[in-house]
């Protein structure tokens, strides 16, 4: 029974190495900062998780369990927080590529809470 558990665990390490690897590929790929943030949280916290979940599995301690679920826990708290305000900042300082945008629903949002000014726009403050 072990040895299943131990192919099983590295086959998770395999698998979870994979996604992180294509997140990092993604990173130095993508165009934009929206593409790249969308790389850099969604498949590589879920490598993460994989690769930690086959962790536990090979290691098969309590103390193991117990830390890879807190290192997990703290990732899926922290990565999608950090993604979302890197997608906010590059979006109100016009870094973002709105040229191949299917929707821009935070331009709705900003127009419905009285926010008018848009990045490309000049400032209405700055005379002429």
């Amino acid at each position: 029974m072990t040895e299943v558990l131990d192919i099983i665990g590295a086959l998770l390490l395999v698998i979870g190495a994979f996604f992180c690897l294509a997140a990092a590929v993604g990173i130095v790929r993508f165009p934009d900062v929206l593409t790249r943030m969308h790389a850099a949280t969604k498949p590589q916290v879920f490598g993460l998780m994989v690769a930690l979940i086959g962790v536990a599995i090979s290691l098969r301690t309590w103390h193991s369990f117990a830390l890879c679920l807190l290192v997990i826990a703290l990732q899926v708290s922290t990565a999608p927080t950090a993604g979302h305000m890197v997608g906010r900042t590059a979006y109100r300082t016009g870094q973002w590529d709105d040229e191949h945008a299917e929707i821009d629903e935070l331009a709705i949002d900003l127009e419905q809470a009285g926010f008018t000014h848009r990045p490309d726009d000049p400032d209405p403050r700055q005379p002429g």
